[in-house]
Parts: C-alpha cells; structure tokens; sequence
C-alpha cells in the first residue's frame, strides 16, 4: 500500500528497505548480542542521504519533513529498532536547531548532521528528571562570554557517539522549569566527559550512556534561543519527535508480523500448517488490523506538523501511546505464536518484543502521554464552552 505517500518518500521507503535486507538484517542478532554501536550501518545511511531527510534545503538537507522521516524509521525499525533509535535519536538532537537555533548555529552545526560527519544526541533526563522533565537539576551559570556547566545526565541514547549535543540545564533555578535553557555542547569540550553505558533489554544496537559535565565551559553563542527557554524548547522537540517514535512501535509491530505469518505459513500441528487455524488466523488478524490504525496516527500526526499546524501535541501523543501499546501486544501475540521457539534468540521476535517496550517508556511515557491528551481535551472542551 502507498498510504497516499508522495513518490520521493515511497523512494525512500524502498531504499530503507534495501539497506535493511542487504546491511541490517544480517548483523541486528550479532550487533544486539554484542551490544556494539552500528558504525557500518550509519555510515551507509549517511552515504545514502538519509540523514539529510529532516533537514531543511538551505542547510545541506533535503527539506522533507517529518512524514518522511516517519516513514524511513518505520522501514528499518522492521529490520531492527537499534539501528532506527540511533538514527532517530540524530534527527531529535537535531531538531532543537532546527525549531529554534539561530542562523549562525543551523549554519555550523546541521550541514555536518546532514552529511553524517557528525551524529547528534539530545540530553533533558537526569537520574531524578524523567516523567518530570521540569526537575533537572544540571547548573549552567553565566561567566563573560561562556557558560559553565555542571550536573548529570542519564539514558541519553547516542551518548558517547555523537558529536553535537543539545543540553537542557539550569540558567536560574529560583525559576524551576521556567529557569531552563538549551545549549549546544560539543563533544571534547574541556569538562564534558561520559559515564556508565548503560546494558539494556532491549534496542542494544543504540548507544545509551550517561554525560558528566565539570565545569564545562560553553560559548554564549552557544545558547539556543534565550535563556528561560529550555523547557519550551525540550517539550516543543518532543512535540515533534513523538511521531516518529509512533512510526518506530509500528515497524516493530510489523517486523514481528512479518515473522510470524512466515512461520505460520511453515509450522505444522496436528497435520496442518498452524496458520489454518481460526485461533492463530484471529491473532494474525487483530496484530494486522491494529499495526494498520496505529500507522494511520502516526502517518496523520506527521501530517499536521508538516503542514503547519500551531499544535499538534495531542495527536502526536495519540500516535506515540497507541502505536507503542499495539507495538508491545503484537510482539507479545508473534512470540505466542511461534510458542517455544519465539522465546528463543535463535528468532527475532524474542528481540522484538524487547525492543519494542522501551518505545512505551522513552520520548515521554504513555502515563504522561495520556496526561497530554486528556489536557488537550480539557482545554478544547473549555474553548468550545466560551
């Protein structure tokens, strides 16, 4: 199905496809055990312009949107949803840059994000800062024409790999939250060091590590927008980026389908192909039908941000919570269904169902998402009232 897609994007929801066969498939069990960082991989993403997706034209990108980029991470989470965070987690620490840098900062910094010189990572969750993403507690303090940064941050995925950071710290904590703001950090800054990487469950093929800074000092230059804009700058991103975390859960989703009509298609049970079967033809049915209605959030989210749209933050939490959710039942249904052997890492669902739990944590849990929701709806029902 093209889903009403535009020929340049259905271009590059094949070329993500071809990657995926020929450099993806064949490494994710072996990148996963290792839990080893895909160089190789990103390297041909890069060569292949698939990170100038999300960049604007004048910066060396290719101008295309957020449905596209949606679209791209869907086709290699399929494959392996490692690889996709890393990829989607370069676009989300770009993404402050791109809503909100200066022309001096999107002139330095996204034409080498673009070509894939560099990777980017974004930094707000601290070791007591995740749900309450108003909690950090990372210091910078004003000296001359630099800040000075001190504080932690934790499970920040690229971390230790990318080049180009976007930190969220403290300007003026007798503000709380409204004390924040966004700085660009890059890596080998006197004072920036990094931490444990961390050993996860799931999605192995990511870097997750933590950052330290001691007394890093900062260009001025390098705060995005003004001081006290942090936090609107961190919620806006994530505003942005929750699309694509939906479009990950449903490559996930549809990977794990993939698989198990595959298998069905082969195992035999009393005599017959199990796939003859009204329970297993049910299962197969509903994963199918759900992975069709989260792709349909994801895809119309991803629509509203690229036309324009003032707010969108409702739908694109619906996206993210209801395609994660689909993402963990249909890889819970393909293991059943290929019963002992599912449970092996012998077959990718195994992998699949562990990867796809952290899309129901990171990018904002879906408790917080159905708070978004259930606010947006408060308020629009309050609107209509007036």
């Amino acid at each position: 199905m093209d889903y009403g897609l535009s020929e340049d994007i259905l271009s590059i929801r094949e070329l993500c496809a071809d990657i995926a066969r020929r450099h993806i498939r064949p490494v994710r069990e072996e990148l996963d055990r290792e839990n080893r960082f895909p160089h190789e991989v990103m390297k041909i993403l890069a060569d292949s312009d698939l990170l100038r997706i999300y960049i604007p034209e004048a910066y060396g990108g290719l101008g295309m949107g957020s449905l596209a980029l949606c679209v791209a991470a869907e086709e290699l989470s399929r494959a392996c949803a490692g690889i996709a965070t890393t990829y989607a987690a370069n676009a989300l620490g770009a993404m402050p840059v791109i809503l909100f840098g200066s022309e001096d900062q999107k002139s330095r910094y996204l034409p080498v994000l673009a070509s894939g010189e560099k990777l980017a990572a974004f930094a707000l969750t601290e070791p007591d800062a995740g749900s309450d993403a108003g909690g950090i507690r990372t210091r910078a303090a004003r000296h001359g024409d630099a800040y000075v940064l001190n504080g932690t941050k934790q499970w920040i995925t690229n971390g230790g790999e990318a080049g180009v950071y976007t930190v969220i710290a403290l300007t003026d904590p007798d503000r709380g939250a409204r004390g924040a703001s966004a700085f660009i950090v890059e890596d080998g800054t006197p004072g920036f060091s990094y931490g444990k990487k961390e050993d996860k469950m799931g999605i192995r093929a990511s870097a997750t590590r933590e950052l330290i800074f001691e007394d890093c000092s900062v260009p001025a230059a390098n705060l995005i927008a003004r001081e006290g804009m942090g936090f609107m700058v961190a919620m806006k991103t994530l505003d942005n980026s929750r699309p694509g975390v939906a479009a990950q859960a449903v490559g996930i989703a549809q990977g794990a389908l993939d698989e198990a009509l595959a298998y069905a298609a082969q195992r035999k049970q009393f005599g017959q192909r199990i796939d003859s079967f009204q329970g297993i033809q049910f299962m197969l049915a509903d994963m199918a039908t759900s992975i069709e209605a989260a792709r349909a959030l994801a895809y119309s989210a991803a629509r509203m941000i690229d036309s324009g749209a003032k707010r969108f933050e409702k739908e694109a939490a619906m996206a993210k919570v209801f395609a994660s959710d689909v993402a963990m039942r249909v890889t819970t249904d393909a293991v059943q269904i290929l019963g002992g052997y599912g449970y092996m890492k012998d077959y990718p669902v195994e992998k699949m169902m562990r990867d796809a739990k952290i899309t129901q944590i990171y990018e904002g849990t879906n408790q917080i998402q159905r708070s978004v929701i259930a606010a947006a709806l408060i308020r629009e029902a309050a609107s209509r009232e007036k």
